[in-house]
């Protein structure tokens, strides 16, 4: 019956203790070790101590692997207190031994401030190479398959060790997913989902990119998805245009702010001919008026009201990109942000050329309703590097802004009909044979406010979101995939 080895954190000492006592009650459960650097923290009976700094590291997951001497081996992530459900570890167990899974991750119950929710987690797929990817925080290993992964880590991590895990265990065995609420979790994060997007490119946490990078970059050299940096030429002059670039604005009920993007699009000074293409998708609540009234006083406003009425925002894009008076270039701009000053759309298209590349990709600021910038202030995304940017947006979840492309390359390609993930779906395809360009000036101010749509959703919202992104990366995988087999 002893089956397990389980290694926790040794955090605030009553917590651990509740942790232990639930492990320990377990017929199952051999021995339970606990890891920790604090050289005066003593062994809470019965268990034993690792003295290494934390699971993230890989220094610590060697040493692990010392002491995996049974089927399974528990890894839980956190310091606050694990409740196990009734007879979980006989069900993580049991489906162990059906599946012959290398990995196993279960739904939760998360407490917050005393309130209990239930907290599904989602399928793990080819394509959910985001290091972000929630497995909450009990993780069930079958030893022999992390033996062998761990023994094959050739990089030493500091804070990508667990990931690097993850992904050698995937390529020897399934990782699978237990549909059942099996254990709760605390949880003292207690920020809304939107104030949580943002945190992998905060500037402080560059150090921990750039090894999630090197992880995931060695797990695609692996296993055929890597692309070196050779990329197609793109030709600008395989089309005539009239007009050299195009602001294009999908746009539904922003009355509040969609005045400000216009007026911030026309205030643009540059040496070539622009115009504005807006498509207003239905709006009810006087953003139709507002646009009217200001392409009533100036002809570079093209104002669209589609009558198809199952347009998401990459349908209004494609709408707007095939209109006839789509110029050579089109460039983004949200209906609640605007350009940062008036040389934006003059540094995107100077971008394509000196760049020769198809999709320019910018720099912006996070601000409040008011323009006041709010944390995590400049979002330039350093992680996107010509060498490597291709492969390396296979791990995150967007690729920056404000975000241009080549229209007649867009207008063979299209967007998604989705008004979410359609940019970056895109963009991975166009990464996938041509350079995207990058500027690293601030171009753009990105609101933050009630109404984006991203602002706070609730757990099914974020896996559905989680879900078509991971989707959007398996088949952009499959499809490299499948580049190398030719």
């Amino acid at each position: 019956m002893k089956r397990i080895n389980c290694f926790i954190p040794y955090g605030e000492i009553d917590a651990t203790r509740l942790t232990v006592a639930q492990l320990s009650k377990s017929p199952l459960v051999n021995n339970i070790y606990l890891i920790t650097n604090d050289p005066h923290a003593k062994a809470i009976y019965p268990c034993y101590l690792i003295r290494a700094e934390n699971i993230w590291n890989t220094k610590t997951l060697k040493k692990i692997t010392g002491y995996t001497s049974t089927d399974y081996t528990l890894i839980y992530t956190k310091t606050n207190e694990l409740k196990l459900g009734t007879h979980a570890l006989e069900r993580f167990v049991a489906i162990a031994d059906d599946t012959k899974s290398g990995m196993l991750y279960s739904d939760y119950y998360e407490k917050k401030k005393d309130k209990l929710t239930p907290y599904p987690v989602i399928d793990y797929q080819k394509g959910s190479l985001r290091d972000d990817f929630n497995f909450g925080s009990l993780l069930f290993y079958r030893s022999s398959i992390l033996q062998n992964a761990v023994a094959s880590m050739n990089t030493e991590y500091t804070f990508a060790g667990l990931y690097d895990l993850r992904l050698r265990v995937s390529q020897k065995a399934p990782l699978t997913h237990i549909n059942e609420y099996l254990y709760t979790e605390v949880e003292n994060d207690l920020r809304k989902s939107g104030e949580k997007i943002f945190d992998y490119v905060d500037p402080k946490n560059r150090s921990v990119q750039i090894e999630m990078e090197a992880a995931c970059t060695d797990h695609l050299k692996t296993i055929g998805g890597y692309l070196p940096p050779h990329f197609r030429p793109i030709r600008f002059d395989e089309q005539i245009f009239d007009i050299e670039a195009s602001v294009i604005i999908p746009v539904r009920n922003r009355v509040r702010t969609i005045e400000d993007a216009i007026r911030s699009a026309l205030r643009q000074e540059a040496p070539f001919p622009f115009n504005l293409i807006i498509i207003d998708n239905h709006s009810t609540d006087g953003t139709t008026e507002r646009i009217q009234a200001l392409a009533s006083i100036d002809p570079r406003i093209i104002h669209i009201r589609p009558e198809r009425d199952d347009l998401g925002i990459g349908g209004c894009w494609n709408m707007g990109i095939h209109h006839p008076a789509c110029g050579k270039f089109a460039i983004q701009l949200d209906s609640d942000d605007i350009y940062s000053d008036e040389h934006t759309l003059r540094k995107i298209v100077e971008a394509f050329y000196e760049q020769q590349c198809a999709m320019v990709i910018g720099t912006y600021r996070m601000t409040d309703f008011n323009m006041q910038t709010i944390p995590p202030g400049i979002i330039d995304h350093k992680e996107w590097t010509p060498e490597n940017g291709r492969n390396n947006a296979l791990r995150i979840n967007g690729l920056g802004a404000p975000r241009a492309f080549y229209t007649p390359l867009l207008r063979k390609l299209n967007f998604p009909n989705t008004s979410y993930g359609e940019d970056y779906a895109l963009g991975l395809r166009i990464s996938r044979e041509y350079q995207i360009g990058r500027i690293y000036d601030v171009l753009y101010l990105c609101r933050r406010w009630e109404d984006n749509s991203d602002a706070s959703l609730d757990v099914v919202k974020m896996n559905d979101h989680n879900i078509y992104k991971d989707k959007i990366r398996t088949w952009e995988l499959e499809a490299r995939l499948n580049m190398e087999r030719q």
